[in-house]
Parts: structure tokens; C-alpha cells; sequence
């Protein structure tokens, strides 16, 4: 375990402060670059996830989607809670919490808002961090590599769809055009950008050289990161320090999805008999959300000022806690899972 990961919490604790801080130190920096926009998507927030995800996208072999077969219950069972399960819970959870029992204490122009944000952020499962929570939980690596390479498969025609039916449905107007432009900017360009450079780099120098590329780009991939993180909070400072009973209000149904679906997938997993190295990283990825693409989508469809992309941040603020403590629930729940299998 690296220095970064060691101390994970730490870094966006420290990135959370940082952000606000500056947001209401030098405020007109954050509206200079929350205004840097062209068709309705935010340049810098655009650079940040592409420097964020493609690393990480370089790591996926598409070779690996040949490995589905090898755990094909882990892959079924985290298939099963990402894409039939997570999206369709968070929307009944944002319904229950935001739109009935928190309505009274929450902004009523900003209810069906709110509600979108936590869609988007459940509508995928996470790429860039998925590779962390795996090697915490000693997960098996094949297994996590061929999981993210058939994920990334799925959401490349799935994620749009699947938003456009749950606003649709939560009676949210759907731009279908700003929709789609996210979808193809931060998920199809992301994903053949990142397989084109891996191929190039293996036609000309084979592994080493693939592996010296992702060597160097790994601190890229954490600074861009960890300024993300920064620009999101110092663009959302005000209204977090405005308004802290909001933030705890969507909290709950963000906190309330992770450990569902991570003990769904958990379960599910244990009943079909497989082995706890696949199980953990299974239950994480079922779990964990793809809050970079969530975020800059938010923003995409309406605004940094709005509810949407007030609580994708607020799924940054809690996501990294919660799915440490998802960690360790599975490291320790080890004995019990492996006697009932």
C-alpha cells in the first residue's frame, strides 16, 4: 500500500479544506474558470477528468473481457448490482429521502435537482479509484481488471440511456443532446483515446514501455485528482458552508446506497459459492460510484450552482470514508465469509 492510499482520507480531507478555503479567499478565480465553458462543458473540469481516468484506462487490456468466463459468478453478481440495481435504488432512495421525507428542510427549486445529482452519480460504476479498493481488499487482480474492462464496455452504450429513462421518470427534463455530449467527452472519447495510446506504446516497445507510461503518469493521474477535488469544493464552498444541514440531508441516500449494494453484492456472492478474493473487489466495485463522470456531467446538464452538482460533490465528500469502511468490514468479515462457502 502506497503513501496515497495509506493516508487517502487524509489527502481529500485536506483537498475538501483547501477548496473551500480558496473559494472564499479568491472567489473570482472559481467563477473565471466555472464560466470557461464551450457547448456547455466546463474546459477545465474536462482536462481534470480526462487526466484523472485515461491512466487508469490505460491499465484496462481489452484481452481481459476473454477472463469474464473464469469468474463468471463475480462478474455476474457485480454486473447484476451496477446496472440493474444501483442506478434503480438510488432513484427510489432520492424519492423517499429528498422528494418526501427531507422535503420540508431542503429547497424546494432545488428538489427535483438534488434528485438528478444522485442519479447521475449512481448511474456508473467507478473506474479510477476501483484499481485502490481492490489491492486494499487483496482482491484478485484478473478478476478487478476483467470486471472495469467490462464495465467500461457496458457504460459506453448504457450510461445515457439508463440517466435519460430515470430523469424521464423522476419527471426531470431530459437534454438529450448536453446527455450524449457527456456521455461521448467522458466516457467513449476517455476509453479510445486510452486504448489507442496503449496500443501504440505496445506495438512500440512492447510491455516495458507501457509500463514506464503508466509509471510516469500515475502522479498526474492522483494530482489531477486531488485538484479536482480542490476546484469542485472551491466552486461549491459557499453553499457547502451555507447550507450544512443540505449536505447532511443528501448524505444519507448516498451513504445508504454504498452499504446496500455493497452487501448486496457481498451476499449474492457468498451464495454462489465464490472465493473471497473476488468477492471483496466485487462488492466495492457494486458499490463504489464514478463521481468524476457524475460530477462533470452535473455540471454539464446544470451548472456549478445547481442542486445536481451539489450533490455529486457531496458523493465525493463522503464516498472515500464509507468505502474505507467498506474495506474493512470485508477484511474482517474474512472468517465468516470463507465458512459459509
Amino acid at each position: 500500500m502506497n503513501l496515497f492510499e495509506r493516508f487517502l482520507t487524509l489527502w481529500v480531507a485536506l483537498c475538501i479544506v483547501v477548496g473551500i478555503a480558496l473559494g472564499q479567499i479568491v472567489p473570482s478565480v472559481f467563477h473565471v474558470i466555472g464560466n470557461a465553458t464551450v457547448a456547455q462543458v466546463n474546459i477545465p473540469v474536462a482536462v481534470l477528468v480526462w487526466a484523472m481516468v485515461v491512466p487508469m484506462l490505460l491499465k484496462i487490456d481489452p484481452a481481459a473481457l476473454k477472463q469474464v468466463g473464469q469468474h463468471w459468478r463475480g462478474i455476474a453478481s457485480t454486473v447484476g448490482v451496477n446496472w440493474l440495481v444501483k442506478p434503480f435504488s438510488m432513484a427510489l432512495l432520492a424519492w423517499i429521502f429528498i422528494a418526501h421525507l427531507f422535503r420540508p428542510y431542503l429547497p424546494v427549486d432545488q428538489i427535483a435537482s438534488y434528485t438528478a445529482g444522485l442519479i447521475l452519480l449512481a448511474a456508473a460504476p467507478c473506474t479510477a479509484m476501483v484499481f485502490v479498493w481492490s489491492n486494499l481488499v487483496e482482491g484478485e487482480p484478473h478478476f478487478t481488471l476483467s470486471q472495469v474492462a467490462l464495465n467500461d464496455s457496458i457504460m459506453v452504450v448504457a450510461f445515457a440511456p439508463i440517466v435519460g429513462l430515470l430523469l424521464g421518470l423522476s419527471s426531470i427534463v431530459v437534454p438529450w443532446d448536453t446527455l450524449f455530449l457527456s456521455g461521448v467527452l467522458y466516457i467513449v472519447v476517455p476509453v479510445i483515446a486510452a486504448q489507442a495510446w496503449r496500443w501504440a506504446l505496445l506495438s512500440g516497445g512492447g510491455p516495458a514501455s507501457l509500463a514506464r507510461v503508466l509509471a510516469a503518469l500515475g502522479p498526474v493521474s492522483l494530482c489531477a485528482l486531488l485538484a479536482t477535488l480542490v476546484l469542485l469544493f472551491g466552486l461549491q464552498g459557499e453553499q457547502i458552508m451555507r447550507q450544512p444541514l443540505v449536505i447532511g440531508l443528501l448524505a444519507v441516500p448516498i451513504v445508504i446506497q454504498v452499504y446496500f449494494n455493497a452487501g448486496l453484492a457481498y451476499w449474492l456472492n457468498r451464495k454462489l459459492g465464490v472465493e473471497w478474493c473476488v468477492a471483496g473487489p466485487s462488492a466495492l466495485i457494486g458499490a463504489s460510484n464514478f463521481f468524476e463522470l457524475a460530477v462533470a456531467t452535473a455540471i454539464a446538464l446544470f451548472g456549478f450552482q445547481s442542486g445536481a452538482a451539489l450533490a455529486t460533490v457531496v458523493g465525493v465528500l463522503v464516498e472515500v470514508p464509507v468505502m474505507l469502511s467498506v474495506v474493512s468490514i470485508v477484511r474482517r468479515s474474512k472468517g465468516w465469509y470463507e465458512r459459509g462457502i
